[in-house]
């Protein structure tokens, strides 16, 4: 699972195929909403790796053991390309 943690207006300027839209101060009211596999891989990404980091920590303590701070939106990408072999 990709989610983007970056505002709304950030998020309208372009995002990831298949990315999901949770800012990250509101990811550990929402999570929930799309995935309850605490042991799912969950990519977090924003604009340079600072809100993604954030956002790990909150599901860290929600005790999501597979969450990947992936930086910013390119570095995100090729984390997720290299993930998947592509």
């Amino acid at each position: 699972m990709i989610i983007d943690v970056r505002t709304p207006a950030e998020w309208s300027t372009g995002h990831l195929n298949n990315a999901k839209h949770i800012e990250w101060q509101d990811i550990g009211d929402q999570i929930s909403a799309l995935t309850t596999d605490k042991d799912e891989t969950i990519y977090v990404y924003c604009h340079t790796g600072n809100r993604s980091g954030k956002a790990k920590s909150i599901l860290d303590q929600l005790g999501y053991s597979n969450v990947i701070n992936a930086g910013g939106m390119d570095d995100a990408q090729a984390a997720i390309n290299t993930h998947e072999g592509l």
